[in-house]
């Protein structure tokens, strides 16, 4: 397609100075290019149409990391006490 609607990650290195002056600077056009990356965004890591074990795993790997790190004090003085 041409230039202009083409997504910056599709761009070559070479081409990237004219795709920067066929973009629109204006505020309708800056408000634009922000509406398309926050639905772009939502579209690829809120909107998941397939779930899978993997964002399972993170979740309970994130609880367990944040539990470690509430109760740290408490493990650490523990452990202290028992060296002693």
């Amino acid at each position: 397609g041409p230039l202009s609607a083409r997504p910056l990650m599709e761009v070559r290195l070479g081409e990237l100075h004219t795709w920067i002056s066929t973009c629109n600077f204006s505020p309708q056009g800056l408000l634009g290019a922000a509406q398309r990356a926050f639905s772009s965004y939502c579209a690829k890591y809120i909107h998941v149409k397939q779930g899978g074990p993997a964002g399972i795993s993170m979740l309970l790997a994130g609880y367990c990391l944040l539990s470690y790190g509430w109760n740290y004090q408490h493990f650490s003085k523990n452990s202290l006490d028992s060296l002693i």
